[in-house]
């Protein structure tokens, strides 16, 4: 049972070919975005304590974000890996890193979980949150959501898996399927329960472990799955092993001190108040219109610069890469208006009691406007980057321009400009991101051959 002729990328009208598999893929980071954003659409309505409830779970989602950069070992090797072999017409080779991805990343989720678990109270000591009611709810809401982790690695592994053979809807199903169990458990454990925001926590770890269930049975028992026969616990192939940390190490070291420096930001940030904090997170959900959306549509480009890159279509990767930024440049348009326009009606959704949070939230998201476009084109720079197999121009960029808006944020933060100077720091970091990766992309592509080749070269 092969792959079907829909999810071969190196045939057919570009287009139809990359709309077909990036429509799932930043439909499923959308709803992404509403799984964290349903948290924090009802604990905002617990009262009193709402601020503090907010602001807890904001400073839990960076250490699930510092997460993301352990579990893209099995995501991100499965996608590149899959890509590139499918491309190829290499099954068997595929299937190698399918199996290796899907084995490492369990491993990988357990460790974060347990972590999670016994290291909370050091984790959240981290934040220097000066509110006793803050650290209380956010070390219970870490320590229940640790049980959740092996569920989120694996589900990530088994993205990267149909992700790289080019089928992007089923993982979108199944995505719904464990959204929408969220949003019904949340608000029934948050309120009629009692339970607040354990409730919220409780609802993530059953909603994730279910939908991480279905995902499983799919790749074992489905007559759509990727591969016949795939193994997907068993002893890692060394060899697999090896290329996957070579691609992917700079990717997670990307990741992971992105998120560290956000949590530096997060300390300057908590001087000036729990309002702020729960500013911060609620503006980056928002925010993420425009850079979960360029998530998906960037491992979408991945798949299909992988498959096409595998087969030595090069016209094909130019041609896709082309019309991705138009579609990328459009959208990020439209969410610089809606954050310009809209910030302060979208906060008042999620904070309707709270006119100072209102009030700080919409000056936040008309700074943070600014960066929108670039931000957007820069995830799918990244993505073409990786399809290639070349992790490490979009992890120098990344790294490198975080690190300066980190310092850029601790001493604007002392001027007369305050929180505001957080917030520029911010966009004026994400704006370099965006400029740079793009005009290494631009001098990298005159590398590479000008036609099609039977056989791709190792550029």
């Amino acid at each position: 049972m092969g792959r079907s002729a829909k999810h071969n990328l190196t045939e057919g009208p570009i287009f139809g070919r990359l709309v077909s598999i990036a429509a799932p893929l930043t439909g499923g980071m959308l709803m992404g975005m509403i799984y964290n954003l349903t948290d924090m659409f009802w604990l905002g309505r617990l009262g009193s304590g709402a601020a503090a409830a907010v602001a807890a779970v904001g400073a839990v989602g960076l250490l699930m974000w510092m997460s993301m950069a352990f579990q893209s070992f099995g995501r991100m090797g499965s996608e590149i890996g899959v890509s590139q072999n499918l491309g190829r017409g290499d099954e068997e080779q595929a299937k190698n890193f399918a199996q290796t991805a899907f084995t490492l990343n369990l491993i990988l989720g357990i460790l974060y979980g347990l972590v999670m678990i016994f290291g909370r109270r050091y984790l959240i000591g981290f934040f220097n949150i000066p509110d006793a009611e803050v650290i209380r709810y956010a070390e219970n809401y870490l320590m229940i959501t640790g049980f959740a982790m092996p569920f989120f690695y694996l589900g990530g592994a088994g993205m990267g898996i149909y992700s790289g053979s080019g089928n992007t809807r089923t993982p979108f199903y199944i995505q719904a399927v464990g959204i929408s169990l969220n949003m019904i458990l949340s608000p029934i454990l948050i309120f009629p329960a009692g339970l607040g925001v354990e409730g919220a926590a409780i609802a993530t770890v059953i909603a994730q472990s279910i939908a991480v269930s279905i995902f499983i049975w799919h790749i074992k028992c489905h007559k759509n799955r990727p591969f016949k026969e795939l193994k997907l616990f068993g002893i890692a192939n060394k060899k697999t092993l090896k290329q996957i940390l070579k691609w992917v190490t700079p990717i997670a070291i990307e990741s992971f001190f992105f998120t560290f420096l956000t949590m530096l930001i997060s300390r300057f940030v908590a001087q000036f108040g729990t309002e702020a904090m729960a500013t911060q997170r609620i503006g980056s959900q928002i925010e993420s219109l425009s850079w979960l959306i360029g998530a998906g549509f960037a491992s979408a480009v991945s798949a299909f610069t992988g498959q096409n890159f595998g087969a030595g279509k090069w016209s094909r990767i130019r041609e896709g890469y082309r019309l991705s930024a138009i579609i990328m440049g459009v959208w990020g348009v439209i969410v610089t208006a809606i954050l310009f326009f809209a910030g302060g009606l979208l906060f008042g959704v999620f904070m309707p009691d709270e006119p100072e949070v209102i009030a700080m939230g919409a000056n936040y998201m008309r700074i943070l406007a600014a960066a929108q476009i670039l931000g957007c084109i820069e995830g799918i720079t990244s993505g073409a980057f990786r399809g290639l197999g070349k992790t490490v121009p979009p992890s120098i960029v990344s790294i490198t321009c975080n690190t300066v808006r980190m310092f850029a944020a601790f001493f604007l933060a002392q001027t007369a400009m305050g929180l505001d100077g957080i917030w520029w720091a911010l966009t004026i970091g994400a704006m370099m991101r965006g400029a740079w990766i793009l005009i290494w992309l631009r001098l990298y592509s005159r590398k590479l051959p000008k036609e099609d080749a039977l056989v791709p070269d190792r550029v």
